[in-house]
């Protein structure tokens, strides 16, 4: 079942509306503990439902959606009082949604979960789509389930307590809608100052890009074909991610992500014909908001064996991509060779001025 997507900064409004749909034995609150701190007593403040659920708090960071916090949420649903009919309100970044959306889908088998992102990232990616999981044995997102929310409340009002680096984190991911969608979508989103839009408008901007994502949810829930779309920048924007976890200086999601996209689109030039002028302007764009990933030559096989393990491989012997032929234009399941992607990575380092 598609997860009901509802675009409101009324965010205590609409989770009352699927409470009282819902009609739970018992509500549930998972944050970690920046939203404890920031986002919670918001929404406390606003709604009953709220104010008196059960509130389950985890570490925060990518390092902590692990087996560890998962197993401390089920214990704390089990000695809570939690059953087949109780509601999770994943209230968070993508941490919590993630890891939030898997406790609720496998404790009891499932349990009904809404997912209330209060990132930019979480709002364009993790709390939508129905993917749910954890990260094991050095992998990102290696362990979960496809599992849709009850509903997604999508809303603006706590990204004023976002850090710059948060909000860019997000917009890496809308940039990659709009490289899949069309140049008008990306045109309009390198044009915009990130840290300069105000509430409405994002929530506009949300609606309109996350629509990219829906599209294609919609006719392909669980990635047998289309939806693979989704995964542009992200076989290398994750093995940059395991290469940060193992040097233990983490960099945010949507970071990798850009990163990733001036690798793929790169690519894209070598083995789909992409324009090499739209690849420049897209690195330069990423390159002046987030920088670069440092890495060296001597980094390349460790970043290749982490994109072997990316679970859109068929098999070990070839690293499977989504490539672009241009901007809007698909093409999935393209693979390339170990000197391909290192000729790739030496040109990444050339435009991202490492």
């Amino acid at each position: 079942m598609e997860s009901n997507v509802v675009f409101t900064n009324y965010v205590a409004e609409a989770i009352e509306e699927v409470v009282s749909a819902v009609k739970p034995s018992k509500v549930f609150v998972l944050v970690d503990e920046n939203t404890q701190e920031a986002a919670l007593p918001v929404v406390q403040s606003q709604s009953d439902t709220v104010k008196g659920a059960t509130v389950i708090v985890v570490k925060p960071g990518d390092e902590n959606k692990n087996l560890e916090s998962l197993s401390y949420i089920w214990q704390q649903l089990g000695d809570s009082g939690a059953t087949r009919h109780s509601l999770l309100i994943n209230l968070g970044g993508g941490v919590v949604t993630d890891m939030g959306a898997f406790a609720a889908a496998t404790f009891k088998r499932g349990i009904h979960f809404v997912n209330v992102p209060t990132s930019l990232l979480a709002a364009v990616d993790a709390s939508v789509g129905g993917k749910t999981g954890i990260n094991f044995n050095g992998l990102k997102n290696e362990i979960g389930a496809f599992k849709d929310a009850d509903t997604v409340i999508v809303s603006s009002i706590f990204f004023n307590t976002l850090s710059a680096t948060e909000m860019r984190s997000g917009y890496g991911e809308m940039l990659k809608h709009a490289l899949i969608k069309g140049s008008e979508m990306l045109s309009d989103l390198m044009k915009q100052d990130v840290l300069e839009v105000g509430r409405e408008r994002m929530l506009d901007l949300l609606k309109e890009n996350v629509g990219v994502k829906q599209e294609i949810v919609s006719q392909d829930p669980t990635e047998k074909g289309l939806r693979k779309a989704l995964n542009l920048g992200h076989t290398t924007g994750h093995a940059f991610e395991s290469l940060a976890l193992k040097r233990k200086s983490p960099i945010p999601h949507g970071y990798a992500v850009a990163y990733g996209l001036v690798v793929e689109l790169i690519l894209s030039v070598m083995k789909q014909g992409f324009p090499s002028e739209t690849m420049q302007k897209v690195a330069n764009y990423i390159y002046e908001n987030f920088r670069a990933f440092a890495i060296t030559c001597d980094d390349y096989d460790e970043i290749i064996d982490f994109m072997r393990h990316d679970k859109k491989n068929v098999d070990a012997s070839a690293i499977n991509f989504t490539l672009l032929k241009n901007v809007g234009e698909l093409a999935l399941d393209s693979t390339a060779t170990t000197d391909e992607i290192k000729a790739a990575l030496d040109i990444y380092r050339d435009v991202m001025h490492i």
